[in-house]
């Protein structure tokens, strides 16, 4: 297959006007995955799943909106889950269902678009990871034990919402990215590429999102996500310890699965790349039949 069948841009419109970076991998005709990045990165981030799935499988991915090479525009919960939906309605054919897999804050997204129209009819099943749905300063482990009260939690909050340059991505800004991010069971060329597409976000979008990330609840969202679900997270992750997962799973009205991977940190599709894969090719083995591999008529 040529470079260019496999990778195709796309720009899909949201609600507001935004225009969505979208890129699609792999055959037209192939059961297709979206997956939805988190926080800060972009969709280079799912590299591995691309290069694992596209073979047989056709992988859409897209960046969030003020990553990569989407515009800001406004942001919240309803924006990403109008920019999920956009994507949904943009690459799929009338009545094509896909698996939807989002990381961190790309799950929230799923999460957010539950029992919309758009999301209801093209989802098969969803892979939530490394995520959670409330609570999220509240249950970091970023800030070391050692700190306690409520001076614990002014001070995630205040790094959630820094908008503080990064700076260069030097042997230091890998060592802080390692601590607050993977896990030191994470190889050197797994935490320097998180810390390439980490400190390629601008330093105003980081901070907007985690204003959103800061004050998140979608409990009520959690009890609308009908479809089956797996849930993944690493058994070391500090940005969303596991309690998030099992707190996920237990108010899931479908969770088919709830996946710990021993020793992993937050970024679990680029340290546990196989672990996730894995997981996705599941999903549509077991969800997605051949009346879901349909072409849409996608925009030039």
């Amino acid at each position: 297959m040529s470079e260019g069948a496999r990778r195709r841009y796309r720009t899909a419109e949201s609600a507001d006007g935004t225009p969505l970076h979208v890129e699609v991998h792999g055959p037209d005709d192939a059961p297709a995955v979206v997956l939805s990045h988190g926080w800060t990165c972009s969709t280079r981030f799912w590299s591995a799943q691309i290069a694992a799935l596209s073979a047989d499988h056709r992988v859409i991915c897209y960046d969030q909106r003020g990553h990569g090479r989407t515009p800001m525009g406004r942001v919240g919960t309803g924006f990403l889950a109008d920019d999920l939906e956009a994507v949904l309605r943009a690459t799929l054919a009338p009545g094509e269902r896909a698996v939807v897999a989002g990381h961190s804050m790309g799950a929230m997204t799923i999460m957010a678009a539950a029992g919309r129209p758009a999301f209801t009819a093209h989802t098969a099943a969803v892979l939530l990871a490394s995520t959670g749905f409330a609570r999220l300063v509240d249950e970091s482990t970023v800030v070391p034990g050692t700190v306690r009260g409520p001076l614990r939690g002014r001070i995630t909050r205040a790094v959630l919402r820094s908008g503080a340059p990064l700076g260069p991505v030097n042997p230091l800004a890998r060592r802080l990215l390692r601590y607050a991010a993977l896990s030191p069971a994470a190889t050197a060329a797994q935490v320097a590429e998180c810390a390439r597409i980490v400190h390629a976000c601008p330093r105003i979008v980081r901070a907007c999102w985690g204003r959103v990330l800061d004050t998140l609840d979608l409990t009520a969202n959690v009890a609308e996500l009908t479809v089956p679900a797996i849930v993944l997270a690493g058994t070391a992750d500090r940005l969303s310890p596991p309690v998030h997962a099992h707190r996920l799973a237990a108010r899931l009205p479908d969770c088919r699965e709830l996946v710990l991977l021993p020793g992993a940190g937050h970024m679990t599709p680029v340290e546990t790349p196989d672990a996730v894969t894995a997981q996705l090719r599941t999903l549509v083995r077991t969800f997605l039949g051949p009346g879901d591999r349909g072409h849409a008529p996608l925009p030039g």
